[in-house]
C-alpha cells in the first residue's frame, strides 16, 4: 500500500455521530441496512452499510458510529449513501464497526 502526505490525511473529514435510524435494505446486491446519521451541526446524512452480520435495526439506534463525510454521494440502487460509516473486518469477513469508547458529541472530528 502507498504511503500518503499529512495534507492528504488532512482532507479526510472523519467524524462521530449517532445512529437516528435504520432499515432493512433488501435492494443492495450484498446484505444491508439503511442508516440516517446525526452529525451535530453538519445535519443528517444517509449511509449503506453491510454490517448484517453483527447488529439488527433495532440494536443500531442510539449507537454512534465514526464516518468519512466528505465522499461525493454514492447511488447503490435507489439509495443514495452520503457518507462512509467506518468498519473493521473480523476474522470471518464481517463488519464490526468503528465506535467512541465513550458518548461524545455528534459531529466531532476525528484526527
Amino acid at each position: 500500500m502507498s504511503t500518503i502526505t499529512w495534507n492528504d490525511f488532512e482532507k479526510i473529514d472523519i467524524r462521530v455521530g449517532t445512529i437516528i435510524k435504520a432499515e432493512e435494505f433488501p435492494e443492495a446486491r450484498k446484505p444491508a441496512y439503511q442508516l440516517t446519521i446525526d452529525f451535530g451541526e453538519l445535519g443528517t446524512r444517509k449511509s449503506s452499510a453491510q454490517i448484517t452480520n453483527h447488529y439488527n435495526v433495532q440494536s443500531l439506534v442510539g449507537q454512534q458510529v465514526i464516518a468519512v463525510t466528505n465522499f461525493p454521494p454514492k447511488k447503490i440502487a435507489s439509495f443514495t449513501s452520503e457518507c462512509l460509516v467506518l468498519g473493521i473486518y473480523d476474522e470471518n469477513g464481517s463488519v464490526v464497526l468503528l465506535q467512541p469508547q465513550k458518548q461524545v458529541s455528534n459531529g466531532l472530528k476525528i484526527g
